[in-house]
């Protein structure tokens, strides 16, 4: 099913079972948002949010709002009815029967912020900054495994890959597993979280990494080394408890999984942006220090996540609407980033858009992704190099059609937000 905005009945699909919206998500926000700030949509009772400050205030309030369902919304569903003016003891003790219970975003304070600090005793400056030397190195060997073609399919050939050896390396995967890391992780289209087809779902889709890495991290134990992955394997909590190794593989695997998610889909979406713009490819060639807002405003205009989920703990409102306490809302990062109200003609793409950092594609609040200044420098670097190393950029046409007639396939869920293969054609630089 094909949505068109001039005829849809948008109220009569289902946006969390139906395709109709996976290709152009934006008419629906829109539709959603000329019912206020805040509207209970009528097939799973979710309430969505698309207002910027409904937004900041949701994702700010860990007390009345738990993250339980952060990453999979309003399926399976909480395991036991959810009843009564304050239901935290009931998420507490049900809360292990959902899907990725035990991921850095679906924790609630205090244990959330016991396990964020820990990754963030990983990500310290001196290993970010290691990492960056790392990765202005790397972008120039993967670009050469394409460059004399003249073509890629950007997500196979540059995004995925790439992603994928930047994290590795950040968490001191060695090189000899590298490549195996590369064959489970960058191949197929994994459709995964968000599924529009809810039989999709998976208890937990982080298997491997969860494998590898309790064996990286039970051998540092045993016989520690110089390298990161001892640092990883000795790394303690904020009290200077060491934590059993399952919570250190959680900690490694999330940042693993999420960081490269969250990366492919940004670049993705800056190159088609620059392939489809032959003007913003010259402005940023002559002034590689507009890359940066360029990247904060293809966050903005096209967010990787589309929506962050949240389960009310208690009867609360939000923008006039009266919520119930066991409530899914949903805050639509996609619609929000496109807030008129906060970003003049939000629907236009604009590089030199002052206030692009203030979009929240990487959410607010004690869950906002400690993987964001991460993808930031991934994919400035790549941009930097790709746009110095390759003439004019194209979209191919023989794949995705001419210019008013494209043809474009995106993940089919209604959390992620990102296009299934890009194909570009481009001239030598």
């Amino acid at each position: 099913m094909t949505a068109d905005p001039g005829s849809t009945d948008f109220e009569s699909v289902d946006y969390f079972t139906s395709d109709a919206f996976v290709r152009d998500p934006y008419p629906y926000y829109e539709f959603v948002r000329s019912k206020g700030p805040a509207w209970r949509e009528p097939h799973q009772g979710v309430v969505m949010v698309t207002g910027y400050e409904e937004a900041t205030e949701v994702l700010r309030d860990a007390d009345r709002y738990s993250s339980c369902n952060a990453v999979t919304g309003p399926f399976p569903g909480f395991p036991v009815p959810l009843e009564g003016d304050d239901v935290s003891e009931l998420i507490a003790l049900h809360r292990d029967k959902l899907p990725m219970h035990d991921q850095l975003p679906t924790l609630d304070p205090p244990v959330h912020g016991k396990h964020r600090a820990l990754l963030m005793r990983l990500l310290t400056p001196n290993r970010l900054k290691e990492n960056e030397e790392f990765m202005w190195r790397i972008v120039d060997r993967q670009l050469d495994e394409f460059l004399d073609s003249g073509r890629c399919e950007f997500l196979a050939d540059y995004a995925q890959p790439f992603a994928m050896l930047v994290i590795a390396d950040l968490l001191g995967v060695p090189e000899e597993d590298r490549e195996d890391f590369r064959a489970h992780l960058t191949s197929g289209r994994r459709t995964g979280i968000g599924s529009t087809n809810t039989k999709a779902m998976a208890h937990n889709p982080l298997e491997y990494l969860y494998g590898r890495f309790t064996e990286y991290i039970e051998d540092r134990r045993r016989s520690p080394r110089e390298d990161v992955l001892t640092s990883l394997a000795q790394a303690t909590f904020p009290d200077g408890s060491l934590p059993e190794p399952i919570d250190v593989v959680r900690v490694a695997s999330n940042l693993f999984a999420a960081g490269q998610e969250t990366t492919v889909r940004l670049l993705v979406a800056s190159l088609q942006i620059l392939a489809e713009r032959q003007d913003l490819q010259q402005q940023l060639r002559a002034d590689s220090g507009r890359i940066p807002n360029f990247v904060e405003e293809a966050l903005r205009f096209e967010s990787p996540v589309k929506g962050d989920f949240r389960l009310t703990r208690v009867p609360t409102t939000i923008g006039g609407v009266d919520i119930p306490a066991g409530t899914t809302v949903m805050v639509l990062l996609g619609a929000v980033n496109r807030d008129p109200g906060r970003f003049e003609d939000a629907g236009t793409f604009d590089p030199e858009r002052r206030n692009a950092r203030q979009q929240m594609a990487f959410g607010l609040g004690v869950h906002s992704c400690p993987g964001g200044p991460l993808a930031r420098t991934e994919t400035r670097i790549s941009l930097d190099r790709i746009l110095s190393r390759m003439g004019e950029i194209r979209i191919d046409e023989a794949e995705h059609g001419p210019e008013n007639a494209r043809r474009y396939d995106y993940a089919p869920t209604f959390i992620l937000r990102g296009l299934q293969r890009l194909h570009l054609t481009f001239d030598a630089s």
